[in-house]
């Protein structure tokens, strides 16, 4: 199949969208990606919208009013990219995750994002809600990439680690096997990016100009570190505001802008170091994507923190940028196929299990142009 993948992620700082050609299993070949921000009025209400979205009810117009305009985003992405399609991948903006552990239909999940709209405007079938049926199943409806990393890696010297830095942290642990072990390792840019746009006005901290000119405050980093989640077994899945609270209570927002910057930092990279004590033996490298990526500070960081090479996922031939978007096209793949999305070593689920749903799939198919 040819599928665009879309992927808006915790930093929320707009639409990645990849073509992919794929059966789900295999990828025959990647096609071209781009990147479409979203305005900052767009950006500015979806991080209110996470702040809301525990008290919020689903018709509550404001959220509605995001939802319109994100879909729309995404759809501009689409035709951006012009290329035909024969199915879109389209997990939404999550604005609230929280998933309970081994007790099925007591978690949420919840991505905006009307699927609907968005396969009447571009006349191509759409595979969403990806994570709803891990939740009512008892898992923990996150990460779900593992499985598109697995294809990735298989010529590539195991057991490693895929670490992708968004708002929050996840890494994918690959074993010689193939066995996949896989969760979220704690923030990543997300609170970094709250902190540079409180200190700067700036929505992140650019080239880590702000942590590199910093130091780590080392009596608010233990308190950080004492988490509870840090040391608890996989699998686990964080909300991108799960650390806010901990981060106040620990003294971070009471640190000047630039020692602050430099604590978050160093914050994320132990937090990477701590996920790998949960590996059954050390991966052989460090295969890191994600915009966090592109972070001086926070890959200097990750080097001084892991006793293995730590490498961006271009030395690999991989875009670093596009991959959450491509393995969303793939996963779309897998939900058009009925395929597991999920897996006990990725989730927790009690069994591999399929999820997804599809709209639009009567509608013909078209060549999307701009």
């Amino acid at each position: 199949m040819r599928t665009i993948g879309l992927m808006s992620g915790t930093s929320l700082d707009g639409v990645d969208a990849a073509w992919v050609e794929t059966d789900g299993e295999r990828i025959g070949r990647f096609g071209p990606s781009l990147t479409l921000p979203y305005d900052p009025a767009l950006r500015r209400d979806l991080r209110r919208l996470l702040d809301m979205a525990g008290e919020l009810p689903a018709d509550d117009p404001f959220l509605l009013d995001c939802e319109q305009r994100l879909t729309e985003r995404h759809a501009e992405a689409v035709e951006k990219l012009a290329l035909e399609a024969d199915l879109i991948g389209f997990h939404g903006q999550t604005i609230l995750h929280r998933p309970v552990a081994g007790k099925p239909g007591e978690g949420r999940t919840w991505q905006i994002g009307d699927a609907a709209a968005l396969a009447r405007r571009l006349r191509v079938p759409v595979a969403h809600d990806f994570r709803s049926a891990d939740v009512a199943a008892g898992g923990q409806g996150a990460p779900l990439v593992p499985v598109f990393h697995a294809a990735l890696v298989q010529d590539l010297p195991r057991p490693l680690a895929v670490l992708n830095l968004g708002g929050v942290g996840n890494v994918t642990w690959i074993g010689e096997d193939g066995q996949l072990i896989a969760f979220d390792t704690g923030p990543a840019n997300g609170p970094l990016d709250d902190w540079a746009r409180r200190a700067t006005g700036e929505d992140y901290d650019r080239d880590g100009r702000l942590a590199l000119a910093g130091l780590p405050d080392g009596a608010v980093l233990g308190r950080m570190l004492a988490h509870p989640y840090l040391a608890a077994p996989p699998p686990k899945s964080l909300d991108r505001l799960d650390f806010d609270r901990a981060l106040r209570e620990a003294g971070a927002c009471d640190l000047p802008p630039t020692d602050g910057a430099a604590t978050l930092v160093t914050f994320c990279a132990c937090a990477v170091a701590a996920a790998a004590r949960h590996f059954p033996v050390p991966p052989k490298q460090w295969l890191v994507a994600g915009g966090g990526r592109r972070n001086p500070a926070l890959m200097r960081a990750l080097a001084g923190a892991l006793p293995e090479p730590v490498r961006p996922a271009e030395v690999v031939g991989w875009d670093g940028d596009a991959l959450e978007a491509q393995a969303f096209g793939v996963l779309a793949a897998r939900v058009w196929h009925g395929l597991p999305l999920t897996f006990p070593g990725t989730t927790g689920v009690p069994a591999p299990l399929a999820g997804g749903q599809l709209t639009g799939v009567n509608q013909p198919l078209v060549s999307i142009e701009a």
